[in-house]
């Protein structure tokens, strides 16, 4: 259905009618539940902590002997908070996180190239977030740090990341 057609079916049909449909997709669909819930009372600290709690818990198990060291997991929240409509502050906020974390549980141990190359995609999403959003000169100093820690540490595909941090100049 367009957003046309809708449009005129909701013109057509009474406020009751609305109501009864919008109560009947809040019952049905725990996306629609959790968006009026967001809209209606937005915790948006509480669900940036929930999800830091997670992708730190990707590669710091608490419970299980191994990490899995998901980006997807990360990816999940940030997508899910874009779609919400969280502060723009808050998402750079997780993205970031996510490669503080990754680079902190690198440090020691033999990773996997395709690693490098996810961390090089979530940094350039990073960078190219932060400067659509305006929020360069909050957020430019922890980028450069995550930046100098990917040389220092001899990160694969260390050009992407500098051609990533180019987008900022």
């Amino acid at each position: 259905m367009s957003k046309r057609k809708l449009k005129k079916y909701l013109s057509e049909i009474d406020k009751d009618a609305i109501e009864e449909q919008l109560l009947d997709l809040y019952e049905r669909f725990p996306e629609v539940k959790e968006y009026y819930n967001f809209i209606f009372n937005p915790k948006e600290d509480k669900l940036v902590q929930e999800a830091k709690t997670k992708i730190s818990n990707e590669y710091f198990p608490v419970r299980r002997r191994r990490p899995k060291a998901r980006r997807s997991v990360a990816q999940k929240f940030i997508k899910h908070f874009i779609k919400l409509g969280v502060d723009p502050h808050l998402i750079a906020d997780v993205m970031l996180y996510n490669l503080e974390i990754a680079q902190v549980f690198e440090k020691d141990r033999n990773i996997p190239d395709a690693f490098y190359k996810s961390m090089m995609n979530s940094f350039t999403e990073a960078v190219q977030f932060i400067s659509l959003n305006g929020l360069l000169a909050e957020y430019k100093e922890r980028l450069v740090k995550i930046y100098t820690i990917t040389q220092e540490q001899n990160w694969q595909f260390g050009e992407g990341f500098s051609r990533a941090l180019d987008i900022i100049d």
